[in-house]
């Protein structure tokens, strides 16, 4: 008997749940720790970003669920779950997600073991490597140390968020008259000691101690006057999230006195080592107040600080080094940013294209005499961000500059803060956005005095301005000198400075007025193209999709008979492959070497995908609330030839069909690797950027190359989309 189809009318059977697919996200990065066909140091790197990534969601996401929850907050999520109920299965699925992560670890341990990198106890050490370790604790260790008693006249300290720190239980020796006889001790492992102390064993091998061993072992040198009774190792993970005061007169001020009260944030998560004394689990919960929170035993804690073993001289155990490059046609120009922007417009595809062209985009504006006005949103970017750098020479050179930087880009608010002020220093002028409306489009704007008229070239990306993000982030960079586009960002940036809606937009689309709108418009007109008949269909790639409204509008154009194909990397709230509800769409996730981050859109307008006449546009914005109505985001058309085959022929194609970094979503919400067909041939998209050159940069030598030179990715076989006519897809 066949199990009765699920109530679609049912939240719960319609939507997945945010917060727990974010985790399913996190399983998938986890799963290529696991992956043999990953080096195996870089497997290391894909347990380490688990255990950063489930950190963060603790800090901001499980952090609200459990203020809701303490304000006797019970509405659902638009999946039907309330807080409560959340909470109880995030604790199960992170469970399951530690639990899994240590038997990771444990493996990648004995194969790092077997490539003469270990991992060592101290009762594993030989004398003459206790004898260093005895030495490189006193000299390096000891004096950075900090072992605080904890009694009536030591109050239990404040430690900072994701501290790592041992306690101990003390009872006084009966040769001292000192104080108390008993009293519990706690030694902070200072943020900048090593997790992985190496001991000198030769150029052929890495032998490493952890550092909570070392202290552990050399506990009594901390507290002379006591024996050392049981111990234990615990991290603490506080909420970290951020709540604006919109009435607030004076932002900046307001956010340096939000980011000194977000250290002091309670203790929403207490991890402790596994089998720990039952006392000092009391004495931990206890004094961090944390008896409602998430306290979770592990063999392993901090699983973060596994970075530390993968800088260790072993080349041979990472990925193959990768060199971006630079697009030709800028050659072509003899580097000349403005004149081959003025030929034509030209993606830029990060990371296998080089950011050091977005930055001397800027660098040019600021050195050229004929530039009058640069105009710059920030969110993220790096320290001593050349993007910055440039802004301040731009300024410093007499030419008007405007920076808006973003205060409430999470975790970076503080360089954010410092950025502003070494902006305003220069005499830039930086504005701060809108209350209530975090700016994320990323802009670039230069007018330029050609002659009698002015000419705008214009930057639009999908990234930050951060060049460390841009080498593992994969992300499009327009670059235009369409001044219809200038046009349009010069009343985007209007609008952050001065509040002012703007009118009349022609090209762009921005959020929160209109995006939401444009992409149910781009959908409907899929929808009546299959209700009359003709081809229907939708690709879209993103980080996330999680707008209940845009999702059925998704559901009702599968109805209709769209086919449609969706790559999201992270969070799916959608629920594909439901018979009378989302039969007709394709959920897949990448996962690889890089981290997926561009969001395209394409619609077929009235012929199968991929088509000389789809209609292609690319976007800062996810598919979720807060991107649609609270942010200021922009959706880009693309209307060059050569740009329009690159993003549809090129990008999409490859990952749509890549095989080797992809999973699948099945109706029940979980993923399944892909699996490679009778016939296929294993591909991978990443590989594939990495070897071909894009199409919109290479200048004189795309018309000089035979098209045999540059090979297609596979045949397309997703859905009804076919790639049947043959054409190359570079």
């Amino acid at each position: 008997m066949s199990p009765a189809a699920p109530d679609t009318t049912q939240p719960s059977q319609r939507y997945f749940n945010r917060e727990l697919s974010w985790l399913q996200f996190n399983t998938r990065v986890m799963e290529e720790a696991k992956n043999a066909a990953v080096p195996l140091l870089e497997r290391l790197r894909f347990l380490s970003i688990s255990a950063s990534n489930l950190d963060e969601f603790y800090m901001v996401r499980v952090a609200g669920l459990r203020t809701q929850v303490l304000a006797g907050m019970n509405a659902p999520s638009f999946d039907g779950l309330t807080p409560a109920r959340q909470l109880d299965k995030i604790a199960k699925q992170v469970d399951r997600l530690i639990a899994e992560q240590e038997r990771c670890w444990w493996s990648l341990r004995k194969s790092l073991a077997a490539k003469k990198i270990s991992v060592s106890t101290i009762a594993d050490l030989d004398d003459e490597a206790r004898v260093e370790l005895r030495s490189t604790f006193e000299a390096q260790i000891l004096p950075l140390l900090s072992p605080l008693a904890v009694d009536p006249a030591h109050p239990f300290p404040f430690l900072s968020n994701l501290s790592l720190g041992l306690v101990v239980q003390l009872n006084r020796q009966a040769a001292s008259n000192l104080g108390a006889d008993t009293a519990f001790g706690l030694v902070p492992v200072p943020d900048h000691l090593p997790r992985f102390l190496q001991l000198s064993r030769g150029n052929k091998r890495r032998d490493y101690v952890m550092i909570e061993d070392v202290i552990g072992h050399f506990m009594p040198d901390l507290f002379p006057d006591f024996d050392i009774g049981e111990r234990g190792l615990f991290r603490i993970t506080r909420d970290s999230d951020i709540a604006i005061d919109e009435e607030a007169e004076d932002l900046v001020r307001h956010f340096e006195f939000l980011l000194k009260e977000r250290r002091r944030g309670r203790v929403i998560r207490l991890e402790l080592n596994a089998g720990i004394d039952a006392e000092l689990r009391s004495f931990l919960i206890e004094s961090f107040e944390c008896w409602d929170e998430d306290i979770q035993e592990a063999d392993f804690l901090g699983m973060v600080d596994l970075r530390g073993l993968i800088d260790n001289g072993r080349p041979d155990l990472l990925f193959p080094p990768f060199t971006a490059r630079l697009p030709e046609r800028l050659r072509d120009y003899d580097g000349n940013h403005f004149a081959a922007i003025a030929a034509k417009d030209i993606v830029v595809h990060h990371p296998y294209e080089a950011f050091d062209v977005v930055i001397e985009f800027l660098k040019q504006a600021s050195r050229d005499p004929d530039v009058v006005v640069i105009k710059q949103t920030l969110y993220r970017t790096s320290d001593n961000s050349p993007i910055v750098r440039a802004l301040i020479d731009a300024a410093e050179s007499g030419k008007t500059v405007t920076a808006l930087v973003e205060l409430q880009a999470r975790f970076d608010e503080a360089s954010n803060l410092r950025w502003a002020r070494d902006l305003e220093r220069a005499g830039v002028h930086v504005v701060y956005g809108l209350i209530g409306f975090k700016t994320h489009a990323k802009v670039s704007l230069v007018i330029r005095r050609e002659g009698e008229r002015l000419q705008t070239y214009t930057h639009l990306g999908t990234g930050n301005y951060h060049a460390q993000n841009a080498r593992i982030y994969t992300d499009l960079a327009l670059f235009t000198a369409d001044p219809v586009i200038g046009a349009d960002v010069g009343k985007m940036f209007n609008f952050v400075t001065s509040s002012s809606r703007p009118q009349d937009l022609r090209k762009l689309t921005l959020a929160p007025h209109g995006l939401r709108a444009k992409i149910y418009e781009l959908i409907d007109a899929e929808i009546a193209n299959a209700r009359a008949g003709r081809p229907a269909a939708i690709w879209a790639k993103l980080n996330a999709l999680v707008d209940p409204d845009v999702i059925d509008k998704l559901y009702e154009a599968s109805q209709a008979g769209v086919s449609i194909d969706l790559v999201v990397r992270g969070i799916c709230c959608l629920r594909p492959g439901v018979d009378g509800l989302s039969e007709n769409i394709r959920v897949k996730s990448i996962v690889g070497r890089f981290l997926e981050h561009s969001r395209i859109l394409a619609v077929g307008n009235g012929e199968p995908l991929p088509s000389q006449n789809a209609r292609v546009f690319f976007s800062s914005a996810d598919w979720m609330p807060r991107n649609l109505d609270r942010r200021i985001e922009t959706l880009v058309p693309i209307e060059s030839a050569t740009v329009h085959d690159q993003i549809l022929d090129q990008i999409m194609v490859a990952n749509l069909m890549d095989t080797q970094n992809s999973w699948e979503l099945q109706p029940n919400g979980r993923y399944a690797r892909r699996k490679l067909g009778e016939d296929e041939q294993p591909f991978s998209a990443h590989q594939y950027f990495m070897d071909n050159p894009s199409l919109s940069g290479r200048g004189r030598a795309l018309k000089t190359s035979a098209p045999r030179e540059l090979p297609d990715p596979p045949q397309i076989k997703a859905g009804s989309a076919q790639k049947s006519d043959g054409k190359s897809a570079a």
